[in-house]
């Protein structure tokens, strides 16, 4: 079989658990795999990388969107594919890739695709996690990551083509793997109001949050999806409200002062 001219990049941590899957799917079809390592992992995730094939890079971490174009600079291919750990490419996106290399790829500078999450037992196709478009295959002297660092994604100089088949997505196998991102992302957020000087309202806060949630519920169908789908639209409903909380919470003295001490 002909490799594609793509260099697979992936940063990953200790991922052992995941990786396979993510490898697995591009084995064998593509030209390169490159992963970047954090430094501390012991985990097996290079044994796994190393007996797909892929050539590991070991980096201190430095933020998602520093280390995505760090792997992107190692590579040696025309054209990037870039995947996390917890992602798989489809049967049917592996085809249209494939596809897109029998001239689209003269014509245009990058391709996305849909991202499918797996949730609580079941794939979820509607509400704000569906489709998840995302940009991921694009040539590596048109593309790089930017954005902010809790939001980062590929600034492309040229034509985007649009496939159609799912990359799937197992970010959170449970509930609580998925409630651990939101002080993280929250961090990251507060931070960057603080830098830009953002004023804390409550009525705005409140508006966000409710406004969520029936957008992802009722206006995207969320429904559909069970009670997966209500739990997704109720969640990141909270996750907005506890983010933009994090700015008053900073507003906040740290604890009220020492009453004076009894001098008799």
């Amino acid at each position: 079989m002909n490799k594609l001219p793509i260099s697979v990049c992936i940063i990953s941590g200790a991922e052992a658990q995941r990786i396979g899957r993510a490898l697995e799917s591009v084995a064998g079809w593509v030209s390169e795999i490159v992963v970047v390592l954090n430094e501390e992992v012991q985990d097996g995730t290079a044994e796994i990388v190393s007996r797909h094939g892929g050539v590991i890079h070991r980096r201190k971490w430095q933020g998602f969107r520093e280390q995505k174009n760090l792997v992107q600079s190692l590579a040696t291919q025309p054209w990037i594919l870039q995947l996390d750990a917890d992602e798989e490419v489809s049967t049917e996106l592996r085809a249209e890739i494939s596809g897109f290399f029998q001239g689209d790829q003269e014509k245009f500078a990058g391709a996305s695709f849909p991202r499918k999450m797996w949730f609580l037992g079941r794939w979820i196709t509607h509400g704000d996690w569906y489709p998840d478009r995302v940009l991921r295959l694009y040539r590596g002297d048109a593309g790089c990551w930017g954005g902010s660092a809790e939001h980062c994604a590929v600034e492309l100089r040229g034509a985007e083509k649009r496939l159609r088949a799912d990359l799937l997505h197992y970010s959170s196998p449970t509930m609580a793997d998925y409630l651990r991102k939101f002080p993280y992302y929250s961090e990251l957020y507060l931070q960057r109001q603080l830098e830009s000087g953002a004023r804390w309202s409550a009525l705005p806060t409140i508006v966000r949050a409710a406004w969520r949630f029936v957008r992802a519920y009722i206006f995207r169908c969320g429904f559909l999806d069970g009670y997966p789908g209500f739990f997704i639209a109720a969640s990141t409903a909270y996750g907005t409200l506890y983010r933009h909380t994090r700015l008053y919470e900073h507003m906040q003295p740290t604890a009220p002062p020492c009453p004076p001490r009894d001098s008799r």
